[in-house]
């Protein structure tokens, strides 16, 4: 970075406090939209309280590891680490994993570059898997976030026994995988791919701080000593394995979020064209992107804008009736 030079934030959704302080006057209470969070979250169960004065157990930690185990249908053979969100394991993931030259497919989620260039790699935002260019480590998000973009899985094993073949890992954020299970790479996973899965934001509980990191032992040992003990809270560990071990509420959650996701199609589409998303939000791509993004703010609705493309907004899903009616009437033209 040159002298003088000031790093651009990167702008995240959730943060209602931007939302207010660029639409000041804006009524209450907003409607936020700019995450990719399920609106409606796991029912939590009841915490004893001595989940909040004890340091958490490892008889804990092991019913957490195991029911994660279970939902995510993860490899015997393969290690796993639980931590307090998927965030620190991008931080620490280049302390693992030394990397001269890494590969971001792009445009994603905006954190994974800037922690491999705060380690001193050389990092390369790509548009395809074609221009990976010598990498030794290839990072991409699947189904992809804006986007919903999805790399198979057969390309994603041959990618990863490409770069294990000389030394390098191919690590893929499977935040939104949850209700696209079938895209996971878990139950196969191959040599040389390291896997993130974040809980909260399927079971709607971002605030708990949950997220794994599934691969190689030697990385998730690695990652396990760079944490340190007692890394997850206690309550986190309790109802994430008992969310986890609730397959039945996942898919019941799964299907009435696709229908959420179908009705916001069909309500943005007079507005733009809808580009792609998971079932946990839509992207829409318009001209009128900013004037929009403008209305829906002075209306206390917060949606999700992008640096590098103003014609993109995404929307994440409203949680209720009142919601719904609130965005279609705001969205209608006067």
């Amino acid at each position: 970075m040159a002298a003088g030079e000031t790093k651009e934030a990167i702008w995240h959704g959730g943060d209602l406090a931007t939302a207010k302080a660029l639409f000041p006057q804006a009524p209450e209470p907003w409607i936020d939209l700019s995450t990719g969070i399920n609106p409606i979250p796991y029912p939590l169960p009841e915490l004893p309280l001595s989940l909040w004065q004890r340091l958490p157990g490892k008889a804990d930690e092991a019913a957490l590891l195991a029911a994660a185990r279970a939902a995510y249908r993860i490899r015997p053979e393969s290690g796993l680490v639980a931590a307090p969100g998927t965030q620190i394991l991008i931080e620490l993931l280049p302390r693992v994993m030394p990397a001269a030259k890494v590969a971001v497919l792009g445009p994603t989620y905006g954190e994974h570059a800037p922690a491999w260039r705060k380690a001193g790699a050389t990092v390369q935002e790509i548009g395809d898997l074609a221009e990976i260019d010598g990498a030794n480590v290839v990072v991409l998000v699947n189904p992809n976030n804006p986007d919903g973009r999805i790399v198979s899985q057969e390309a994603l094993i041959a990618l990863a026994g490409s770069l294990a073949a000389r030394g390098g890992l191919l690590v893929v954020d499977e935040a939104f995988t949850d209700f696209a299970p079938e895209t996971s790479l878990l139950p196969i996973l191959p040599e040389g791919a390291l896997i993130l899965r974040s809980f909260g934001k399927a079971y709607g509980l971002a605030g708990l701080r949950l997220g794994f990191a599934v691969g190689e032992s030697r990385f998730t040992d690695a990652l396990l000593a760079m944490l340190g003990p007692w890394a997850v809270a206690g309550p986190a560990l309790h109802v994430g394995a008992v969310a986890l071990g609730d397959a039945d509420w996942l898919s019941k959650a799964g299907e009435a979020r696709a229908a959420d996701s179908r009705r916001l199609d069909a309500l943005l589409a007079p507005y733009g064209r809808v580009v792609g998303g998971t079932v946990l939000y839509r992207l829409l791509e318009t001209p009128l992107a900013p004037a929009m993004f403008e209305r829906l703010g002075r209306a206390g609705i917060y949606v999700r804008r992008f640096q590098h493309d103003p014609s993109r907004l995404r929307f994440g899903l409203p949680g209720d009736e009142p919601a719904w009616a609130r965005l279609a009437q705001v969205l209608a033209p006067a």
